[in-house]
């Protein structure tokens, strides 16, 4: 079946449907809008304006699916293989907390500051970082991983014994920030090492090879083991 995903490079919406197609091993072709410019392209296919997008099929009978948690959701639905949703309603829930937390609340205290900041408002020609806004930013990083760092301590991965889509949400999240270098990795050993066996898995090759025209990865971005 052909598939194609359009999405945004530092997207952390983008980057989890990206991370979940590679770990159900689903073959697809990957699109990246370039903003601005792409933005009535996207419109078009998604009138929210917002990435990813997946569409599946042929002329005859193609399938549009919009937004990163309903295509999660689809691909969850549609390929029992490589589940990335455990067994069980209790466990189920977990995951779901913790992919709410990183699409709502890290996003509005985390991403929603420092993403903003570094990449929506030069690229939108908005004006320059906000340093103030950078600084609060920073600071609920520490601690949201801070939480996470709990959750490591008592768990193989964040929601339980297996990797899930909690892990999918957190690693898309904390990865564009360590694309710039601001996730402060050394005073939070076990996500560090939590955050070294997500990286070092073959789905998430490709996000470490993305490139944003403008802004340059940190020097650690590629390494496996920084």
């Amino acid at each position: 079946m052909k598939r194609t995903l359009f999405h945004w490079p530092l997207d952390p919406g983008s980057r989890e449907v990206r991370l979940a197609l590679g770990e159900k091993r689903l073959s697809f072709s990957a699109f990246a809008l370039q903003m601005p410019s792409d933005t009535e392209k996207l419109i078009k296919l998604n009138p929210s304006g917002r990435p990813p997008v997946l569409q599946e099929g042929d002329t005859s009978c193609l399938r549009t699916i919009c937004e990163s948690r309903a295509i999660l959701e689809y691909l969850e639905e549609t390929n029992t293989t490589n589940a990335l949703m455990p067994n069980g309603p209790i466990k189920r829930a977990e995951v779901r907390r913790l992919m709410s937390w990183f699409s709502d609340k890290f996003q509005s205290e985390v991403l929603g500051l420092l993403l903003y900041e570094r990449v929506e408002k030069p690229v939108l020609g908005l004006g320059t970082p906000d340093a103030a806004n950078m600084r609060h930013g920073k600071q609920y990083l520490r601690w949201h991983l801070k939480v996470l760092e709990d959750l490591i301590a008592e768990r193989n991965w964040l929601a339980g014994d297996d990797l899930t889509l909690a892990d999918i949400s957190a690693g898309a999240a904390l990865s564009c920030l360590d694309y710039f270098g601001d996730v402060p990795f050394e005073e939070f050993s076990l996500v560090k090492s939590w955050y070294v066996r997500l990286k070092s898995r073959p789905s998430f090759r490709p996000i470490l090879q993305d490139n944003f025209p403008g802004f340059a990865a940190a020097a650690h971005y590629t390494d496996l083991d920084f």
